[in-house]
């Protein structure tokens, strides 16, 4: 059956939310905008369209990048479909004081204007649940340390697409280290010519290959976060 054939608001729940996981597969945004609302005009809670057909919907898609059967145009049109679905969502999610895992500052470091990546893996997050503030590109340590100050992040994300931009990742962690915030944040770091034992030796907490891994580390940190917490440690 032609996608043209399917009329959203006669499909079920469940092959309603398994269609916008095609759609956001496929970036059609007016569709996910359509079946986000059938969802919440059948009573969903907003948490429930975010959890089980968006962000359900872009961890296959990021599996499916990862694995590099979708490429970045692709991806990138899968991200704007969810963004329309999120724009709906975002002040209901607000309002009903949704579960939050925890806000993010990222950006692209000084000398560097590459910021797909780093997009991508802000639509995500925000998709996951966390708040995100997104510095965009060419940041020197000073828009970092502000940004800390001002938003009381629990990560700080930093991405570089260049390999003569990489090593300015350890001059914000440094700089971090010697005013005595380090170990108050989780320090993750990405971007194409980057490897775990980079993120190692620039004192990074991981490395995130890509935006899906980003997510999952995302969460594992922030978890481990509030059990530490919760024992007293």
């Amino acid at each position: 059956m032609a996608d043209d054939d399917i009329i959203l608001s006669e499909l079920s729940d469940d092959e309603l939310v398994q269609q916008m996981h095609d759609d956001l597969y496929d970036g059609l945004k007016e569709e996910i905008e359509e079946a986000t609302q059938i969802l919440l005009d059948r009573g969903w809670v907003p948490y429930d369209v975010l959890t089980k057909a968006l962000v359900e919907g872009m961890r296959i898609v990021g599996i499916d990048f990862r694995d590099g059967i979708l490429f970045v145009p692709e991806v990138l049109l899968s991200a704007n479909a969810m963004k329309a679905g999120m724009t709906i969502l975002r002040p209901l999610l607000a309002a009903t004081g949704a579960p939050k895992q925890g806000k993010l500052v990222i950006g692209t470091v000084k000398g560097d204007i590459h910021d797909i990546g780093k997009n991508l893996v802000g639509m995500m997050m925000e998709g996951a649940g966390f708040d995100v503030i997104d510095l965009g590109i060419n940041n020197p340590v000073e828009n970092y340390l502000d940004a800390i100050e001002r938003e009381q992040p629990d990560i700080i994300g930093m991405s570089a697409l260049l390999t003569t931009t990489m090593p300015y990742m350890k001059v914000v962690i440094d700089t971090m280290k010697e005013k005595g915030i380090r170990d108050d944040y989780i320090v993750l770091v990405g971007g194409a010519p980057l490897n775990e034992e980079f993120g190692k030796a620039v004192g990074a907490d991981a490395y995130c290959r890509d935006a899906a891994v980003a997510v999952e580390t995302a969460k594992d940190f922030i978890a481990r976060k509030h059990n530490s917490l919760a024992a007293g440690v």
